[in-house]
C-alpha cells in the first residue's frame, strides 16, 4: 500500500463515532465491522440505532421483513417515530440556544438561528399546515431558495405527518408542475425571487404558471427573499409573515408509523417523466444519522457545510443528519465562485467551518483561480472533507486534499444516490486512504462488484449492486411500480443495479467510474469519463472538460471530448492536437479523441456536476429528455456550436 495518502492518527480513531460502536460490540478491526454490518443487517441496523440514540415513541418488534423480496422490504415494524422528534424536539430543553444553522446569502448577507428559533418556526409551518386542513400523508411542494425559512419548511411538513417534495428553485414552470402534479401537492412554499451571482430573478412568476397546471393545489405561501412586487392571487395565494409567523409555535409532532412516508425526491430520467422516489421516517433517519455520525463523525461542536440545494438529496440529508445530533448547519444561497473565488474558502474561516463538502467539478472551477485566493485565508477549523456527485479525477483530488485539507483531513468520499438518499460506498474517518477511492462498503450495505455475468470481480471494472435491502431504499416510484422494478432489479433478480462502474483494488480499496451509461467502450477498451477529463485538465490551458463516447463504425465508440479553456488561452488547432496527445500520454493511444471541440462553458446542475448525458444527446442530434436540472441551459447549445 504505498499508494497511501492519510492515515488516521491514534486521537482520530479514539475519539471517532464509529470507534465506540465498535468497542461496544467487540469489533476489533475495520474489516470485522464491515463483515459484521453486512453480513447480519437486522443485527447491525438495531445496534446502530441504539447506538445513536434514535428515539421511538413506539419501539418496533421486528427490524425487518423482506418475505416479498428485496424490491418490496418492510423496516421496524410496528414501530412510531417522527424525524422532527429526533432532530428538533427532543434538543430544545437542553440545546434551545445553540446555533442550529447559519445562513449566507448570495450578497453576502448573514443570519443565525438557534435550535429554538429553528423549533418554534417548524411549529409554526405544521400549525399552519392542519390549519389549512392538510392530513398525514398529503403532500406539500417546496420551491425557494436556500434560506433559513426553507429548514423550518422542511422540518414544518414532517412536524404534521405532510410529505415534503423539495424542488430546485432554478427548475422552470414545467419542471414544476410536472412534480407537483405527481405528488398531487396541495400546498407550495415558494418566495418572491431569487438571488444568484448579484442577479435578482423573479421566482412567484414560474410558480404561477406551474400551479395553474396542478389540479390539487389549494394554497401558495410566498416568501418575501426580495422584497419586490409580484403577482398574488387572493383567493390562493398568502404572505409568509402573514400566514406563518401568527401561528402557535407549540405545535405537537405527529407520531407516524415507521414505514410512513416523509419525503418525495425527484430524479431525472433520460426518456419520460422524472421519478418519485419515496422515503420513509424511519428510513431517512436511520441511514442519514448513520452516515453523518459514523462517516463524517458529526459531534454537537461540529460546524457542517456542504454546497448543495434542497433539490438535491444531500439538502435532505445534511438537515436531517446534522440536526439530529445538535450540530450546526451551514446555508450557502450563492455561488461558489461569486463574487470572488474564494467565497467558499471565505466561508469557512468566517464562520469555522469543521466540515466541508463539496463536488469534484466544483473544485476543478475553484482551483483555476490563483492559489492565493486560497492561502488568504485561515482553514485550520477543517477537521474532515466530503465529496459526492461524480468520480474524482486524481489532480483535482490531491489539489483539494493539499491546498484545502492540508493532508490533516481526510475526504470522505461518499457514493449512492437519491434512490436511497444515502450511500453505498464510503470511507470512514479510522480508514486509511488511497487518492479518489471511497474505501468500501458503506456500513450495513450489502454492495458487491458483478462481471457481466452477474458473478463477483475483483481487480477489474464492473456493475455496482447492492445484494440486500437497506431501510432507505425508495418505495417503487410514486405511482410507477413497474418502471421501479425496471430500472433497479431487471437485469438480476433480487439484486438491485445501481449503474455505477466499480472496482475493488488488490488492497480491498474500492474505486468508482462513473455511470454505466457515461462509459466510454473504445474497441473493447472501457473507460470512465473522469479518466479522460482528468488527463485533459492537467493541461496548463484547460479549466475544464467532459468526455462522452460517441459511435464509431470500426471502434464501436470514439472519445469526444468537450474543453473550457483557461483565461488568457486562446483555440488553436496546435493545441487541439497537443490536447489529443495529452490523453494519449496519461491513457494511451485507443483513448486518444477522435473529436475535441472548445467550448466556452459546459451544463451543469446548480451543484456543479456536469450532465455528460445531456452533452452526449445533444451532440448525436437525441431528444434531450428531462433538462430541468440544468442551470446553465445555453451551455446545452454551446456543444452544438464547439469549433
Amino acid at each position: 500500500m504505498n499508494d497511501l495518502i492519510w492515515t488516521p492518527s491514534p486521537e482520530t480513531i479514539e475519539r471517532a463515532n464509529v470507534t465506540r460502536f465498535m468497542r461496544r460490540h467487540g469489533i476489533r478491526d475495520y474489516d470485522e465491522l464491515i463483515h459484521r454490518s453486512t453480513a447480519d443487517i437486522a443485527w447491525f441496523w438495531d445496534a446502530a440505532l441504539r447506538d445513536l440514540g434514535i428515539e421511538w415513541y413506539e419501539p418496533y418488534r421486528q427490524v425487518l421483513d423482506r418475505s416479498k423480496g428485496i424490491e418490496w422490504t418492510s423496516w421496524f415494524l410496528g414501530g412510531r417515530i417522527n424525524i422532527v422528534h429526533n432532530c428538533l424536539d427532543r434538543h430544545v430543553p437542553r440545546l434551545a440556544s445553540r446555533t442550529a444553522l447559519i445562513w449566507e446569502g448570495d450578497d453576502g448577507a448573514v443570519r443565525t438561528w438557534t435550535y429554538g428559533e429553528l423549533h418554534a418556526m417548524a411549529g409554526r409551518v405544521a400549525a399552519y399546515l392542519r390549519a389549512r386542513g392538510l392530513r398525514p400523508g398529503d403532500a406539500v411542494g417546496i420551491y425557494m431558495p436556500m434560506t433559513p425559512e426553507i429548514v423550518a419548511v422542511f422540518f414544518g411538513c414532517l412536524k404534521a405527518g405532510a410529505v415534503a417534495v423539495p424542488v430546485f428553485s432554478a427548475f422552470a414552470a414545467p419542471a414544476l408542475a410536472v412534480r407537483l402534479k405527481d405528488a398531487e401537492a396541495k400546498i407550495l412554499f415558494t418566495a418572491d425571487g431569487v438571488s444568484r451571482r448579484g442577479k435578482k430573478t423573479p421566482l412567484k412568476p414560474e410558480a404561477d404558471l406551474a400551479a395553474a397546471d396542478v389540479p390539487s393545489l389549494r394554497h401558495v405561501v410566498v416568501l418575501r427573499r426580495l422584497g419586490i412586487d409580484v403577482p398574488m392571487n387572493p383567493e390562493r395565494d398568502e404572505w409568509w409573515h402573514e400566514a406563518i409567523e401568527p401561528q402557535s409555535a407549540d405545535t405537537p409532532t405527529e407520531k407516524l408509523d415507521a414505514e410512513a412516508a416523509a419525503l418525495v425526491i425527484y430524479t431525472s430520467g433520460t426518456t419520460g417523466k422524472p421519478k418519485g422516489t419515496v422515503h420513509t421516517h424511519a428510513g431517512c433517519i436511520a441511514q442519514m444519522s448513520k452516515e453523518l455520525a459514523y462517516y463524517f463523525d458529526v459531534k454537537p461542536d461540529s460546524v457542517f457545510f456542504w454546497v448543495t440545494d434542497i433539490g438535491w438529496m444531500m439538502g435532505p440529508w445534511e438537515m436531517v443528519g446534522v440536526a439530529c445530533f445538535g450540530a450546526t448547519l451551514v446555508l450557502f444561497e450563492g455561488a461558489p465562485n461569486y463574487p470572488n473565488p474564494d467565497r467558499i474558502w471565505e466561508i469557512v474561516e468566517r464562520h469555522r467551518v469543521t466540515h466541508l463538502g463539496i463536488s469534484p467539478t466544483a473544485i476543478r472551477l475553484l482551483k483555476t483561480a490563483d492559489e492565493s485566493w486560497v492561502t488568504r485565508h485561515d482553514l485550520s477549523s477543517l477537521r474532515i472533507l466530503g465529496s459526492t456527485g461524480e468520480p474524482w479525477d486524481p489532480e483535482s483530488y490531491m489539489w483539494y486534499f493539499d491546498k484545502i485539507g492540508k493532508r490533516r483531513c481526510p475526504i470522505i468520499n461518499i457514493s449512492g444516490g437519491t434512490e436511497i438518499v444515502g450511500c453505498l460506498l464510503s470511507p470512514l474517518p479510522i480508514t486509511p486512504l488511497k487518492p479518489g477511492t471511497l474505501r468500501g462498503p458503506g456500513l450495513g450495505m450489502d454492495v458487491d462488484v458483478f462481471d457481466d455475468d452477474g458473478k463477483p470481480i475483483r481487480g477489474g471494472i464492473g456493475h455496482l449492486v447492492c445484494k440486500q435491502p437497506a431501510p432507505s431504499m425508495t418505495k417503487g416510484f410514486l405511482k410507477d411500480p413497474q418502471r421501479y422494478l425496471e430500472t433497479y432489479f431487471s437485469r438480476w433478480p433480487g439484486i438491485w443495479y445501481h449503474g455505477d462502474w466499480a472496482k475493488v483494488d488488490a488492497d480491498g480499496f474500492w474505486f468508482l467510474y462513473g455511470r454505466s451509461d457515461d462509459t466510454i467502450k473504445v474497441a473493447g477498451k472501457r473507460t470512465g469519463p473522469a479518466e479522460v477529463e482528468g488527463a485533459l485538465i492537467e493541461h496548463p490551458a484547460v479549466a475544464e472538460a467532459a468526455a462522452i463516447g460517441a459511435p464509431h463504425e470500426i471502434k464501436g465508440e470514439a472519445v469526444v471530448c468537450f474543453v473550457v479553456l483557461r483565461s488568457g488561452a486562446a483555440p488553436s488547432e496546435a493545441l487541439r492536437e497537443e490536447l489529443k496527445d495529452q490523453v494519449v500520454k496519461h491513457l494511451g493511444k485507443t483513448l486518444r479523441p477522435e473529436t475535441l471541440k472548445f467550448v466556452k462553458m459546459l451544463p451543469k446542475t446548480r451543484s456543479a456536476k456536469i450532465v455528460r448525458g445531456v452533452i452526449r444527446r445533444r451532440y448525436l442530434g437525441q431528444p434531450l429528455g428531462d433538462v430541468a436540472s440544468v442551470e446553465n441551459p445555453d451551455a446545452i447549445e454551446e456543444i452544438g456550436r464547439g469549433a
